[in-house]
């Protein structure tokens, strides 16, 4: 088990840190070194990849370029684990992560101890430049738990056996919601983007003005029984509510529901982290595509919201709150709560919109390496909201921008109705 960084120290950057550090190595505890090392599409990454890439972004931006002296534990890890950065070189490719048999977890657990250890004994003396890359990486390696838990997650779904990652005995289902409520959202101007108090990604700013015409959106998110309802009129085998690019990837794919969905005699069951269970009928639909939501919403008569209607929705709301990952262990989304207004906006799934992942007016990249963090990826994307049951607590706000390509749906991903007036 690798070390955690001195808590007893009073810095609380340092303290956040460890936490963070630590809870990525109790979510893969469970995993063997086999388990660790597989990759089960080009889109996910192995655990024992999570665990490196993660301890290498804080060993390449802050010890290497903050502490003088410092020498890389293994220098052949900086091209075995560098995700995407042009500008720190070659590296190994993407599809092929899986292939990396070694250096053995236990090498890449030593390794994370190594570089919690040297952060812990460098703190006192950083600057702010090297503490503000600390943060960063923080929210980085956050970021990196919830791929963490998805990866493990399709990787798990491969197996016919169906193998948990957490053994966890289920409760009986909630009772269903009412039927959907329409909130009225707010019209004319109205700001949205980080507001520059606390940390932030580039991708979130500037603040600015956007108009907003008259709409509504949906109370909750929708449900597992809905989603029926839509299988159950054919909701994947007739054209008219898809898009044209939707239709042939669910042709092409031979899609019939929801990702980690199957059939078990009759009846759907739903694969997660505690393995396969029952479909919670009243919890959130979730592991569907941009595709798919889209053409949901199309056939209730519906569209989804934009990005600016969701958030500026949100901006009342407390993004502590909801269903989201405190510690290590099952994760799954679970019925919204009964209540007025909108309810379930952070936390169980995110929440697809239909607006496209943009940059906002004044946008800049940081310079340097960082600088390829978010903004290189304005392209062809779709802006998801809100958080899921596997985000860390106190990762998401209104203005967080999650982004995926419309096919993609390994994410805990979902979707809340919205509508014209």
């Amino acid at each position: 088990m690798a070390a955690r960084a001195d808590l007893s120290a009073p810095d609380p950057l340092l303290r956040a840190l460890a936490d963070c550090r630590a809870l990525t190595v109790a979510l893969t505890a469970p995993l063997s070194d086999a388990d660790a090392t597989v990759q089960s599409m080009p889109d996910a990454s192995p655990a024992k990849w999570h665990l490196a890439h993660t301890t290498w972004f804080l060993e390449t931006f802050v010890l290497r370029d903050h502490v003088p002296g410092y020498a890389a534990f293994d220098p052949s890890f900086a091209y075995l684990f560098n995700s995407y950065y042009e500008a720190e070189g070659a590296r190994h490719s993407r599809t092929a992560r899986g292939l990396l048999t070694r250096p053995a977890l236990d090498r890449i657990l030593a390794w994370r101890a190594h570089v919690d250890a040297a952060v812990a004994v460098a703190m006192p003396s950083l600057g702010e430049d090297a503490r503000a890359l600390i943060t960063l990486g923080i929210h980085h390696e956050q970021q990196h738990q919830e791929l963490l838990q998805t990866d493990i997650l399709h990787l798990f779904a491969q197996n016919p056996l169906a193998p948990a990652l957490w053994d966890h005995p289920r409760t009986a289902p909630a009772a269903l919601p009412d039927p959907i409520r329409w909130i009225t959202g707010r019209t004319g101007i109205v700001q949205i983007g980080h507001d520059g108090t606390g940390f932030a990604f580039d991708c979130e700013g500037p603040r600015h003005d956007v108009l907003l015409h008259p709409h509504a959106l949906a109370d909750r998110p929708v449900t597992n029984a809905e989603w029926l309802h839509f299988i159950a009129d054919g909701g994947y085998e007739r054209p008219d509510h898809w898009l044209s690019d939707g239709w042939a990837w669910v042709k092409a794919e031979g899609i019939i529901g929801p990702l980690h969905w199957r059939r078990v005699g009759t009846e759907w069951h739903g694969f997660a982290l505690d393995g396969l269970h029952p479909l919670h009928p009243a919890a959130p639909v979730t592991h569907i595509s941009h595709y798919e939501a889209d053409a949901y919403a199309r056939w209730a008569g519906a569209r989804l919201p934009t990005e600016p209607e969701w958030e500026s929705a949100a901006q009342d709301h407390d993004p502590l709150s909801g269903n989201q990952l405190d510690t290590a262990g099952p994760v799954r989304p679970r019925a919204t709560p009964v209540g007025d207004g909108l309810r379930g906006l952070f936390g169980d799934v995110w929440e697809w919109t239909g607006s496209a992942y943009l940059p906002y007016p004044g946008f800049r990249t940081a310079p340097g390496a960082v600088g390829e963090y978010n903004g290189k990826f304005m392209s062809g994307q779709s802006v998801l909201k809100g958080g899921s049951c596997a985000t860390p607590r106190g990762h998401v706000r209104a203005s967080y921008r999650n982004f995926f390509y419309p096919h993609q749906r390994w994410q805990f991903t979902g979707v809340r109705l919205a509508k014209d007036l």
